[in-house]
């Protein structure tokens, strides 16, 4: 059964100013999508599952890789949808080269009755915030703005 809550990770860094890592959901509805598309790699917390580690998890199997640094609260937002994600920052470096996203099977094309399975995360990219305030999806922007306000505060 599906959950209306999901649960994420926004990797940063400092190279000469704040950067984000976000990632472009695959398949072929965001195939030809930028702007306004791109995401925190999240996804569904499991039963009653731990927020946190749903969040590592997730990020782990769609992104490929295990981030090192200390986890900080962003709280949470709902999304268009009606889902409730919870995000939590981590400071650490990560080429998106090295992308390795788990997959979903769909019927594609539509009523075609063929199964093809599609990349989570089809790629990842750092972007400085304002280029990350362009690409991300609307309901998401709040996160970088708590990200910039706690990285001003500390």
């Amino acid at each position: 059964m599906k959950t209306a809550t999901s649960a994420g990770l926004l990797l940063y860094r400092d190279r000469n100013g704040l950067e984000v890592m976000l990632g472009h959901p695959g398949g072929p509805y965001w195939r030809k999508k930028d702007d306004g598309s791109w995401t925190v790699p999240k996804g569904e917390v499991i039963g009653g599952e731990d927020l946190y580690k749903a969040a590592l998890r997730e990020f782990v199997e769609e992104i490929g890789f295990h981030p090192k640094g200390s986890a900080v609260p962003l709280g949470s937002v709902r999304q268009a949808g009606g889902k409730c994600v919870h995000v939590w920052a981590i400071e650490d470096d990560w080429n998106p080269e090295t992308l390795v996203s788990n997959t979903f099977s769909i019927e594609w094309p539509p009523r075609s009755g063929r199964m093809q399975d599609f990349p989570e995360i089809d790629r990842a990219q750092w972007f400085d915030l304002a280029t990350a305030h362009a690409k991300i999806l609307k309901s998401q922007a709040e996160f970088l703005n708590r990200l910039a306000l706690l990285r001003q505060s500390g």
